[in-house]
């Protein structure tokens, strides 16, 4: 090692879900949206002028922000908003995560928590989930430095309940708690109704699932006045201007389109559930996912191999080579054709293992 190579941090970092450049395939391996965002998006993108790109954007992203506050109905000073939901998550780790007690999250839950907590030297602990890949929320009440998990959880989509959500927030007042809900207007009640209950707590979106923006990162966190202030206060020190004037355009026209995404959300759901039936009969088993993705273990065929024999046939979900949970695969819901074509495939594949 050279002498300068010391003093370079140096961390393993996330890594995102394969994105292939073949056109000819079935994506569903990231949990995006199927369906494209609201029209109302295509018209926004049409009335930017290339006279708007000379100039800085909004540091504020005052449209964008008071857009989210009006659809959930909360203030605009309640309202903090980044690029994606990872931009969010990072700027939440390095402003409320400066004890020295260990932040608590699951073990198998988004795998770019531990990523942050090593890049920003931050102990960490993490909380096996049970043996039917819940969060045991008992595991929360002890001393730490902060709390952050996904709801509904990622790789499995389980849901934890909003008076378990409470819990382990009301059994943790002297520290921040974020609930990630990157899924959850795809099942579930928000822990946003907390917020005003809970100073100390954090709520987190994103528009990359159910508004089908992942290729414009925009993500958003909601809380008291008091948190939104201390996030600004960090972001401004870092990058005003994080938000680029289309992001702020575009998300602003998506967010303010409630009937298209209230529709969208209701297909996807649709779809969901009649995967689930479909799975199981083909002897798939899973967690009772209430995200826009399943989480399958199959009784007899492994996961790697399964995972192998779908990219062959250009059909793409994802496989985690990770302890408890390498003989799952994470599957996207697709549009109703693309599901289809997977349960086809599958059941072709599995007779002719047999």
């Amino acid at each position: 090692m050279e002498k300068w190579e010391q003093n370079v941090r140096k961390v393993v970092p996330y890594v995102p879900g394969e994105q292939p450049k073949r056109k000819d395939i079935i994506k569903l391996n990231t949990n995006e949206n199927p369906y494209p965002p609201s029209p109302r998006v295509a018209e926004a993108l049409r009335d930017l002028t290339t006279g708007t790109m000379r100039r800085y954007p909004d540091p504020t992203a005052e449209r964008l922000v008071g857009a989210i506050a009006a659809f959930y109905g909360l203030k605009p000073s309640q309202v903090f908003v980044g690029v994606g939901s990872d931009d969010v998550l990072a700027m939440c780790f390095l402003t409320f995560f400066n004890s020295q007690k260990p932040i608590l999250f699951p073990d198998i839950t988004y795998s770019f928590y531990d990523v942050w907590a090593e890049l920003f030297r931050i102990p960490y602990e993490c909380q096996p989930l049970d043996g039917a890949l819940q969060i045991v929320k008992e595991d929360y009440y002890k001393e730490n430095g902060g709390v952050i998990f996904p709801n509904p959880n990622a790789p499995t989509g389980a849901l934890l309940p909003l008076s378990v959500i409470e819990d382990i927030v009301a059994h943790n007042r002297d520290v921040i708690v974020i609930v990630d809900e990157a899924y959850i207007d795809f099942g579930g009640s928000s822990a946003l109704e907390l917020i005003d209950r809970y100073e100390n707590l954090l709520v987190v979106q994103t528009f990359s699932k159910s508004r089908s923006m992942a290729g414009m990162r925009i993500g958003y966190a909601m809380g008291s006045e008091r948190l939104i202030r201390y996030l600004n206060d960090v972001k401004y020190s870092f990058n005003s201007y994080t938000m680029n004037e289309t992001a702020i355009a575009l998300g602003t026209a998506a967010v303010e389109d409630r009937a298209y995404f209230e529709k969208t959300t209701a297909q996807i759901i649709a779809t969901r559930e009649h995967a689930k039936r479909r799975m199981a009969e083909l002897g798939f088993s899973f967690v009772d996912s209430q995200s826009n993705f399943l989480f399958v273990t199959h009784r007899s065929c492994p996961a790697a191999e399964l995972f192998e024999a779908l990219k062959e046939a250009g059909i793409y979900v994802r496989y985690f080579k990770k302890p408890r949970i390498d003989n799952y695969l994470r599957i996207t819901i697709g549009t109703d054709e693309e599901m289809e074509a997977l349960y086809a495939f599958l059941e072709r594949y599995l007779a002719g293992r047999q």
